[in-house]
């Protein structure tokens, strides 16, 4: 059986050097038949989706939030499902969504919505909504740097970038090599490592393409304004409140950790005395062509201050700042603006556990205080923020927007004399997500789940099919390989397919 893969290293006729070397062993006919192909697949058009998103933003609700209580309302299912939220009315005809999303709902026009994503993993698994790996298990998601996982999808789009893989959009930018502003960035910090819990969760990392290829990450540094008594003791969560002049997202100490450490960069090239020219001419000599990724990635940053620009948003006016929201998920989202603007092409951002597991989107407990008092205000405010911005830059066009998350919630409202606020548990037979922007639909609503919100009725979505989607709007075959730790070509996406359900 002839088989055709896509490759991240191709030869200026389009053939990789892994497919020259299967065609030596395929013999004349087979040699015909391969070549017959290959010219059918050169000749048939791309879809003109294809490459339509130069950038993207990731906007990950670690935890999941209930597609009940967010984008799916069920009002004709008994009251121990539909819970104590209402559905209100949207900018498309016919279309619901919950009352705790009122600015959403007159701008849900602009967006595409998936009410019947579905997997069968009811865990936290990051790792499997955020990477192609086929399967997924608790000691893999616990562990980021279990063999068996997958690379972020991030991490595969700084990788085929840096090769010069990408096939380029409508306006084709610059690739190759290490860039000044990281192409793979998240906010507000590494993910699952503010929760006061050791372990931490597999997803965003570069998996078996090397930890070289991890997001670089910042460090939120600021003061949380609201005290919250959702739990043993009070605390102050920054997502539900931050101080305007105390926010800021330096960049991690990982972005610097290398044999060459900042004090012997600083030592050779006078960085202390005159930074900008030193490392202008540290940059010239031959050290750094002996660097690896992690060295020019650090020495790279250090030569440029567009990173640091970009993050600081207290270049920003005050009432934009305000627009996204005063709390950590609207500031760190008008950061990752900020930095697809300077030129990043992958910016992660994630409303994460802080200080207490549970104390995001996993409404084990107090379900309906914190939908209400802080999580659906919040996204509401910001995610409308973020569109609205991108709008009026004219950026929205060629910059893919999505909302995604793990899994659901169930359909059923759990109480009793422990369950305080309501509870919803882990579900991800059907769930919902939403995404806006280059080359997706716009008011469209794709699957149905059945009168409880608990399966899918129509067109089930995999999460490996929202991969393939986006590789395909960020110009990258799904089809295209790259080699996993035993040296062999996996695509990118996976099983996943492109569903044009999505695409404009």
């Amino acid at each position: 059986m002839l088989r055709v893969e896509g490759s991240a290293k191709r030869l200026c006729d389009g053939l990789s050097r892994r497919d020259l070397l299967r065609v030596g062993s395929l013999g004349f006919l087979g040699l015909a038949d391969w070549l017959r192909l290959a010219e059918t697949q050169a000749q048939t058009p791309a879809p003109r989706s294809f490459g339509r998103a130069k950038q993207c933003i990731l906007l990950f609700l670690f935890g999941s939030p209930s597609q009940h209580d967010t984008f799916d309302p069920k009002p004709d299912a008994p009251e121990n499902v539909r819970g104590e939220l209402r559905p209100i009315s949207t900018s498309v005809p016919g279309t619901q969504i919950c009352e705790l999303f009122p600015r959403l709902a007159r701008m849900i026009d602009r967006t595409t919505v998936v009410r019947s994503m579905t997997h069968p993993y009811p865990i936290h698994g990051v790792a499997y909504a955020m990477t192609s790996t086929p399967t997924l298990d608790i000691p893999m998601q616990l562990n980021p740097r279990d063999p068996r996982n997958w690379p972020f999808i991030g991490s595969v789009v700084d990788y085929l970038d840096e090769q010069g893989a990408l096939t380029p959009g409508p306006s084709p930018r610059g690739r190759g090599g290490i860039p000044e502003v990281p192409r793979n960035i998240g906010l507000p910090w590494l993910l699952s490592s503010r929760h006061g819990h050791p372990a931490l969760d597999a997803g965003p990392y570069g998996h078996f393409l090397g930890a070289a290829y991890d997001p670089v990450w910042t460090e939120f540094e600021g003061e949380a304004t609201e005290e919250l008594n959702w739990f043993r003791e009070p605390y102050r969560d920054p997502y539900a409140g931050v101080r305007p002049d105390d926010c800021r997202f330096p960049l991690g100490a990982d972005v610097l950790s290398s044999d060459v450490t900042l004090g012997r960069l600083e030592e050779r090239t006078s960085l202390l005395r005159r930074f900008d020219e030193a490392s202008r001419a540290f940059a010239e000599q031959e050290a750094p062509r002996r660097f690896d990724r992690h060295q020019r990635r650090a020495l790279s940053m250090l030569q440029t201050s567009r990173t640091r620009d970009a993050l600081d948003i207290t270049h920003e006016a005050m009432p934009m700042r305000e627009r996204y929201g005063m709390h950590l998920f609207g500031q760190a989202t008008l950061a990752g603006r900020r930095l697809i603007e300077a030129g990043s092409k992958f910016v992660t951002v994630l409303w994460d556990d802080y200080h207490h597991l549970q104390s995001a989107w996993d409404t084990h407990n107090w379900h309906y205080p914190k939908m209400r008092e802080m999580l659906c205000p919040g996204l509401d405010q910001t995610l409308t923020a973020l569109l609205d911005d991108l709008q009026a830059r004219g950026l929205l066009d060629e910059t893919l927007v999505v909302l995604m998350s793990e899994h659901g919630r169930t359909p059923i409202v759990r109480d009793g004399p422990r369950i305080v606020g309501g509870g919803r548990d882990h579900w991800s037979r059907v769930y919902s997500m939403l995404l806006a922007g280059a080359g997706i639909a716009q008011g469209r609503v794709v699957g149905r789940s059945d009168r409880l919100g608990g399966d899918v009725l129509e067109t089930p979505v995999s999460p490996k099919d929202i991969l393939a989607t986006m590789y395909h709007l960020l110009g990258i075959d799904p089809h295209t390989t790259i080699t996993d730790r035993q040296g062999r070509p996996q695509p990118v996406a996976g099983e996943g397919r492109v569903r044009f359900e999505l695409l404009a």
